[in-house]
């Protein structure tokens, strides 16, 4: 962009815009990042394990997060998963079996229930939303 306008008013215009383009996209970055996170975490243990069939078919423990985590995000497990993420309260224990969590910070979680892109829920027991105050409702 190397055409910009040589006058302040017009940069000052741009510059607002982009700020607020990446304030909009922020939350979004967010979730991708955990998303990432969540693949990364799934290919290191496919990666590691002994067996080569379908973790999604494999019995076992399924992986939680540390209770110590303020929040926790479920992820969805494909694009056209029909469930919608979901922000729970750290040491909250009714969550999916099969979907993955990822520790998030207060802020974070916030960003995510607030969203509209994102379209995240609260849990519907813990009640994250109480928590993180009433300009959430």
């Amino acid at each position: 962009m190397s055409d910009l306008p040589p006058d302040p008013p017009r940069l000052r215009a741009i510059l607002g815009h982009l700020e607020r383009q990446i304030a909009e996209t922020e939350a979004v970055g967010i979730y991708l990042r955990l998303q990432c996170d969540a693949v990364r975490q799934a290919l290191a243990r496919a990666s590691s394990s002994p067996s080569r069939e379908c973790p999604a078919q494999r019995p076992g423990p399924q992986r939680r997060p540390p209770s110590s985590a303020q929040y926790l995000m479920e992820t969805k497990l494909h694009l056209d998963d029909p469930l919608q993420v979901v922000v729970h309260v750290g040491g909250c224990t009714i969550r999916q079996g099969r979907r993955t969590s990822s520790a998030i910070s207060m802020q974070q979680a916030r960003m995510v229930l607030t969203d509209p892109v994102i379209g995240a829920g609260p849990g519907p027991i813990c009640r994250p939303e109480n928590k993180l105050g009433s300009d959430l409702e």
